[in-house]
């Protein structure tokens, strides 16, 4: 994981260009006899960075991965997968190998996650992070035993407290072997987990995004408002 860096946004859209221009430096950086290997989230958050990377990243130098999907086909408006279909890949012509989705829809999601296992063992040059209001991180929620999982990369939840309760997630291995773990956060909802997640003294299993506190957190004001009364 990359050093600790904590940067302010005074809007949603600030804060979402900052990010994209943060991910095109990576992906030029990356040599060019190989891909960039991106780990992407869901939910609300990083739409407009999608959005934004859509018309900024160069199809043929990516490799698109994700951090967690829900116990949903893929069109389901519930998927993350369908999210980013939308939001960059509709604009971004990645070829459909290069585009690793995770199979939420079957049955047996052990069987899911022992799938996708072997294409994560690489590890990512970015991986893309949300945090919840609880300060969960992909689908790593507070209490979960995957908090302590240090041999696999991939587990499938079958009791997440946020609907719907079958999921597929990295564990934190990923995350300590990605180059850059990048966390995205807006609104003051937020503002307690960011604290949390970037207090000195941290116990992930009440707060997993503390396993992402020395990744890069962007936030606006909102969301930064109590981080910064902790210093």
């Amino acid at each position: 994981m990359s050093a600790p860096g904590l940067s302010i946004h005074d809007s949603e859209e600030a804060l979402a260009r900052a990010a994209a221009g943060r991910v095109v430096g990576l992906a030029r950086a990356i040599p060019a006899n190989r891909r960039f290997r991106i780990g992407l989230s869901g939910g609300r958050t990083p739409r407009r960075l999608y959005q934004l990377l859509a018309t900024r990243l160069e199809a043929d130098r990516v490799e698109l991965l994700f951090a967690d999907e829900r116990g949903v086909p893929p069109d389901s408006e519930d998927s993350n997968y369908r999210l980013v279909q939308e939001t960059l890949l509709a604009a971004l012509p990645v070829p459909a190998e290069r585009v690793h989705r995770m199979r939420g829809e079957l049955a047996d999601l052990e069987v899911a996650a022992r799938e996708y296992e072997p294409l994560l063992e690489p590890p990512l040059d970015l991986l893309v992070l949300g945090i919840g209001e609880d300060g969960h991180i992909a689908s790593l929620f507070p209490g979960s035993p995957l908090i302590e999982e240090r041999s696999r990369r991939v587990a499938a939840v079958l009791d997440s407290p946020k609907p719907p309760a079958r999921r597929l997630t990295i564990t934190p291995r990923v995350i300590v072997e990605a180059g850059t773990v990048m966390v995205l956060a807006i609104g003051a909802a937020k503002a307690g987990a960011v604290a949390a997640a970037l207090a000195v003294a941290g116990d992930p299993a009440d707060c997993p995004a503390w396993l992402a506190r020395g990744g890069e957190w962007l936030l606006d004001r909102a969301a930064a408002e109590k981080a910064n009364a902790r210093g």
